[in-house]
């Protein structure tokens, strides 16, 4: 994002408290009743018994709001790097962040207004997407499938009030002094309205720090799932299984889902399952690493399956997790973990798992495993599992998913005790700009509140000098000074793959001053950078913000 105008800123227990999920198996139809008679607010709605067809689907219903597994090595690799969105390719720094990505073999996607210009630009086969982040509407679900990581670089537009040139020639010189005004679109609408259309219109797909819960119950959000029993007496024996929803049962007398039953090898049986019902629409859960279970040990080894297909008897992408006796845990499954399995056996030509299309999910405790291997925990007779959640997770270190291009000076219009005269003019003129400054401080709030793994760089003025001077890294914003183009858009790029730069605010400028220029030898140029050495100095929660605590800010009218 741009803001640069002027030469010193750019600016257990069955009871009548549990809601019980019993199944009897009739031929090859599986009956599934659900009753309750729970007080616990978010639990208290009535339920319709219903029969479990395995042809059915349901929609899910969602209201507001370690242990690791055995890494079993999956048949066929998957690739779940994804696309990279360019939001505001045309800009400066937007333009740059494109070339180099390509240049690096990354895929990626841009968001522009202009189509015509867009391929002009970046050329006739660039992927985009035509919209405009201040109209919503604009903005479907579909355009960002794939899509992994936001790097934006929209920015409302200043110009001079005397005019510029079609290819902005005096606004990106980024050096004279030229009298500012907004042109087209006000602050308010790029800078705060588009910055939530968009973070809107990604967070599904880049996912969030916290991951998506998928069932369970967790502080003020609960998300339910149908389940169904389905037992080894389809294959002529006699253990069987439930899923109930005990209101009190869980960690510090919280509602958690119970996993419970009798098994038995008799008529050759030795297994318990349950199976959800297929979800009406697929949970696309590709912008996260795998699935988290938070459960109540036995200290016996259970499956989750994965369904990726409609059919009933299909492909089930498979892995084992054991559990510690009689203590909550959290069991991350990663998706790389997972096997394809059908009837207890691997299927080397299975496509590989695809975690955008699931389809359904199953826990299971059996004697097999798969293969010929036997489960070494299996004990026949009454078992049971609480599950309080299963939620996708992002693996650590997390890195950004959302790496956003801002302005320094954002936090000073309203800084008590600030000598403005000694500021550069976009923060004197704030107010006169439309509060340019403050809606971008807005935008940044939006994104630090949204939950996605992010970093918003703060550039000074922005200049069209090659990449390549020693830089100046600071938190708090009080810096100003200048800084290439070039070397912004390394820095999206390098803090996409930075662990160190989430989470963080920080403002960049060059040591080179505004008087001198700043040139490179093509024979000699300097070496690339090392990000990494400025990300690790940065600290979490710094945004200068810190000194508006004694004084509000005025409300823009």
């Amino acid at each position: 994002m741009e803001c640069c105008f002027l030469s010193t800123l750019h600016i257990p227990s069955s009871s009548s408290r549990s809601r019980t999920l019993s199944s009897q198996v009739f031929s090859n139809r599986y009956q599934l009743v659900l009753s309750s008679s729970i007080s616990n607010p978010f639990l208290h709605h009535k339920f319709k018994p219903f029969g479990y067809d395995r042809n059915l689907s349901y929609h899910n219903r969602t209201k507001r709001g370690s242990i690791r597994a055995e890494a079993e090595k999956q048949v066929k690799a998957m690739d779940n790097s994804g696309v990279i969105l360019v939001a505001g390719a045309t800009g400066g720094v937007g333009r740059r962040v494109v070339d180099l990505l390509r240049k690096n073999g990354r895929s990626v996607r841009v968001l522009v207004r202009n189509e015509e210009k867009a391929k002009r630009m970046l050329g006739p086969d660039v992927d985009l997407i035509v919209g405009d982040i201040t109209k919503a509407s604009t903005l479907l679900p579909e355009y960002f499938k794939g899509v992994r990581t936001v790097i934006n670089a929209v920015s409302v537009i200043v110009g001079p009030k005397e005019g510029d040139t079609p290819d902005r020639a005096k606004y990106s010189q980024g050096i004279k002094f030229f009298e500012p005004e907004i042109k087209g679109d006000s602050p308010e609408m790029v800078e705060f309205i588009g910055m939530k259309n968009l973070i809107n219109a990604v967070k599904e797909t880049v996912g969030l720090r916290s991951g998506k819960l998928i069932f369970g119950f967790d502080e003020n959000i609960s998300r339910e799932l149908p389940w169904g029993a389905l037992d080894d007496v389809v294959m002529g024996g006699v253990s069987e299984s439930t899923f109930l929803i005990d209101s009190n049962g869980g960690e510090n007398g919280t509602p958690t889902g119970i996993f419970r039953g009798i098994v038995s090898t008799t008529n050759n049986g030795g297994f318990t399952s349950v199976r959800t019902k297929n979800f009406s629409i697929p949970e696309d859960l590709s912008a996260y690493d795998g699935l988290e279970l938070r459960v109540k040990g036995n200290g016996l080894r259970y499956k989750l399956i994965i369904r990726t297909s409609r059919d009933w008897d299909t492909v089930g992408y498979t892995v084992g997790f054991d559990t510690v006796k009689d203590q909550w845990q959290s069991v991350r499954l990663p998706f790389s973990s997972l096997r394809p399995i059908f009837r207890a056996k691997t299927v080397a030509d299975a496509p590989p798992f695809n975690p955008s299309e699931i389809i359904s999910l199953q826990l299971m405790f059996s004697k097999f495993e798969y293969d010929g291997k036997l489960n070494p925990t299996f004990l026949e007779g009454p078992f049971q599992l609480p599950i309080s959640a299963i939620r996708a997770y992002l693996k650590e270190p997390v890195t950004p998913r959302f790496v956003h291009v801002g302005s320094a000076g954002v936090t000073r219009p309203d800084r008590p005790g600030l000598d403005l005269s000694k500021q550069p003019p976009a923060v004197r003129l704030n107010k006169e700009l439309d509060f340019i400054l403050t809606y971008k401080l807005k935008g940044e709030d939006l994104i630090r509140e949204s939950g996605i793994p992010y970093t918003i760089i703060r550039p000074c003025a922005l200049t069209e000098e090659p990449a390549g001077a020693d830089l100046i890294v600071e938190q708090g914003d009080n810096i100003t000074g200048k800084i290439s183009r070039d070397e912004v858009a390394r820095m999206c790029i390098a803090a996409v793959e930075s662990p160190y730069a989430c989470d963080k605010t920080f403002e960049v400028k060059s040591v080179i001053p505004f008087s001198e220029p700043y040139t490179v030898d093509p024979e000699n140029p300097p070496p690339e950078k090392d990000y990494n050495v400025y990300f690790q100095i940065l600290k979490d929660g710094i945004t200068g913000k810190e000194s508006l605590e004694q004084s509000a800010p005025p409300v823009p009218v």
